[in-house]
């Protein structure tokens, strides 16, 4: 490892907050990084960090060294993305990061597309529903609902994202036609849940087209999308659900659109997003292979519910 491999060491160190984490990242021992940091102390003949056995600090050397590390990593950011625009085929390396399900049904499969017209090319996938910070962990593009809160990142709309109400005919036979919001809220319903988003609310237009909400009642709480998919399958709860999360449990009878005259709004739209406005050819052309496999008008998820344009007082 060179000087410069080991102040950039430093920077993440700092910005995962423990040797531990970085040996994680990098599949190494925590020794390694240990000794990395006290030869860069070395080198440079100050000491860079304060530490204890549960803490790491600054010393106001290293606050000065790692604002040098962070203009040095933007500035090898930038050198790599420039050559790579020189490129008549793109090359090197693509890190990106997706929500679990959409990694799983459609990145992957662009990856594999990708892969095959670009063999020059090595990726990288992490699927976690977590946010993740772009920038801090190198990540050349990231899959998400909605456009990204932070001005410094890139967004291309990808597609959107719609929602619908099912139940399975079991269900409906037991409780009977589900009509009105206020017999929807009445029956038992199956929540996608994880820590920090409960997902139990939605909005809609009413006949004077004024927003309101409904809540459903929530007898099922589950931390994975296709759980309750499988869940409503079973016929104990209804769901809201994305357009995203149904495959053939419509057109094979297993679920059922209900209250399909409300007029629901959108779940919201899937972007790609990247750190920079020009970004290196093998982003764009990545996300063109994505968008080929998706559609480009009307997402190909929608295809699996018949006549979705429209149910839900769909707008093009």
């Amino acid at each position: 490892m060179d000087f410069s491999s080991r102040l950039l060491l430093l920077l993440e160190v700092i910005e995962l907050g423990s040797f531990t984490n970085v040996a994680e990242r990098n599949n190494l021992d925590r020794s390694v990084i240990s000794k990395q940091i006290s030869r860069l102390e070395k080198e440079l003949g100050v000491r860079l960090l304060n530490r204890t056995t549960r803490s790491l600090s600054l010393t106001a050397a290293g606050n000065e060294m790692i604002a040098q590390a962070k203009q040095l990593r933007d500035l090898l950011s930038d050198t790599r993305r420039l050559a790579q625009n020189y490129h008549s085929e793109p090359r090197g390396y693509l890190r990106l990061t997706s929500s679990m399900m959409f990694g799983r049904q459609y990145v992957q499969d662009a990856i594999s597309v990708f892969q095959k017209k670009y063999p020059d090319i090595q990726c990288e996938l992490r699927l976690e529903d977590k946010l993740v910070d772009m920038v801090q962990e190198g990540f050349d593009i990231g899959f998400r609902i909605g456009k990204p809160k932070s001005s410094s990142l890139i967004s291309r709309k990808i597609a959107r994202s719609r929602l619908l109400i099912v139940a399975s005919p079991d269900f409906i036979q037991q409780h009977g036609d589900i009509e009105t919001v206020t017999k929807l809220e009445s029956l038992p319903a199956t929540i996608y849940s994880t820590p920090g988003l409960f997902m139990d609310k939605f909005s809609y237009l009413d006949d004077n087209h004024v927003s309101q909400h409904f809540q459903l009642n929530a007898a099922y709480k589950v931390n994975d999308v296709e759980m309750v998919v499988k869940s409503v399958v079973a016929g104990n709860t209804l769901a809201v659900v994305t357009a995203q999360m149904i495959q053939n449990e419509v057109i094979e009878g297993k679920l059922i659109p209900i209250m399909t005259h409300l007029n629901l709004d959108d779940f919201g739209t899937f972007y790609a997003v990247y750190p920079h406005r020009d970004a290196p050819i093998k982003t764009k052309l990545f996300i063109e292979v994505l968008k080929s496999i998706i559609g480009e008008d009307t997402p190909v998820w929608e295809q699996n519910i018949p006549d979705f344009e429209n149910l839900y007082c769909s707008k093009p």
